[in-house]
């Protein structure tokens, strides 16, 4: 899912060399309140899914979108 990550760089305008395996909130400062909605819009239209509003809060990192993607994705 490197698309996932050039999805993040992209919506967070960072280089997407910036993105690691367990990119965060806390480590990337773009990564704000408004730049999360985005970055969820963003996974919603490109993967076609939808998160609940308790999905979206746990979206914190790479790691929980990716996880679940391949959740909403499977089913």
């Amino acid at each position: 899912m490197d698309e996932l990550k050039q999805l993040i760089a992209t919506t967070l305008q960072v280089p997407v060399a910036n993105i690691g395996d367990d990119a965060s909130v806390d480590s990337i400062p773009q990564w704000d309140s408004l730049a999360h909605l985005n970055l969820v819009m963003a996974v919603e239209k490109q993967y076609g899914v939808k998160f609940t509003l308790d999905e979206i809060v746990e979206l914190r990192d790479l790691p929980a979108i990716r996880r679940l993607v391949q959740k909403k994705k499977a089913t």
